[in-house]
């Protein structure tokens, strides 16, 4: 059976954006994955406001690339993404990443983390529409009208029948753009991403759709815009597990994927990269997420990643990365 093909009245370009991933992409692993080619822009893990107005420090630290005009060295922008409940704080927080050059702010109404959602963040704020949009519009308010502000959400929390007013909520309060990751909150990532709800999103609104869920390979990409509509995607563990996928997915070529030791190569460019900022139990940590994450799509990364499971220290696993 053929691979579904791409109606031919979407003659826009792609867009490639790379997801936040706590713990794992980091602006070490934007600046590796950035470097590889196909992204358009990043979006930080994100800054968590609760009740004050934070200190540089910690925009700093969340996207050091703030000192280099909110880009990778690649030249890819980097997105500031904030969460939290309170529209005011919220806004005071934008309008500091904005100070401070990031050159885009996006919330998050998408994480699923319990304790998150506990707070009444993250995906739990997809049960009111309405304080959806009033953090929206306090946050637009206070930024510079020529900065773009955007948003991710889920579908809903234990269902998606709140989607499409969400996403009508942060777009008539002022977003730019809206991500949606194809599942709920109670779907975890377990679910296969709903990529036909997002056809529905697409239709109700005038600005720019970008999907997200299960992008993980080219033949994914392919079917995903086949179905959802949509131009823009964000890739996630598809780009940590495929480190080429977004160049892949520009070039619409499935067959060449990196060799292996092309990929032992970013693994160890990513241990120096790390060496000034974590030990070398943590980097060891780091690499073995890295290569577990890959195990799917590649049998090299599983003969690796079973040559250095048992060992605790990078400089341990680096001559058996092969």
């Amino acid at each position: 059976m053929p691979s579904p093909s791409i109606p031919q009245r979407r003659a826009n370009p792609i867009q490639l954006h790379l997801a936040p991933m706590e713990g794992v992409i980091d602006h070490h692993m934007r600046e590796l994955l950035t470097a590889l080619g196909g992204y358009d822009l990043c979006v930080t893990e994100f800054v968590r406001v609760s009740d004050r107005l934070l200190p540089e420090r910690v925009f700093h630290r969340l996207c050091p690339e703030l000192a280099h005009d909110g880009r990778t060295a690649a030249g890819t922008p980097v997105v500031v993404q904030l969460l939290g409940v309170d529209p005011q704080v919220l806004a005071e927080n934008a309008a500091r990443a904005a100070e401070l050059g990031a050159p885009g702010i996006d919330l998050n109404f998408g994480c699923p983390s319990r304790f998150v959602n506990r707070k009444g963040g993250g995906a739990a704020l997809l049960d009111y529409p309405r304080r959806v949009h009033d953090i929206v519009a306090a946050v637009r308010r206070a930024l510079p009208a020529q900065l773009p502000l955007s948003a991710k959400m889920r579908l809903g929390m234990e269902d998606d029948e709140l989607a499409l007013e969400n996403a009508l909520a942060a777009e008539s309060a002022g977003c730019a753009r809206l991500t949606v990751h194809a599942r709920t909150r109670a779907d975890g990532y377990r679910a296969p991403a709903r990529w036909e709800r997002l056809a529905a999103i697409r239709e109700v609104l005038s600005i720019e759709l970008v999907a997200n869920g299960d992008i993980d390979g080219v033949a994914a990409w392919r079917r995903c815009r086949a179905v959802s509509g949509c131009d823009a995607f964000m890739l996630a563990r598809g780009a940590v597990a495929r480190p080429d996928l977004a160049r892949r997915i520009r070039d619409d070529e499935a067959d060449h994927a990196m060799g292996w030791e092309e990929v032992a190569g970013l693994l160890r460019r990513l241990a120096g990269m790390m060496e000034a900022d974590y030990s070398d139990r943590n980097r060891g940590t780091r690499i073995k997420q890295w290569l577990a994450m890959m195990r799917g799509y590649s049998a090299e990364a599983t003969r690796c990643f079973e040559r250095v499971r048992p060992l605790r220290l990078y400089s341990e696993m680096a001559p058996r990365l092969g």
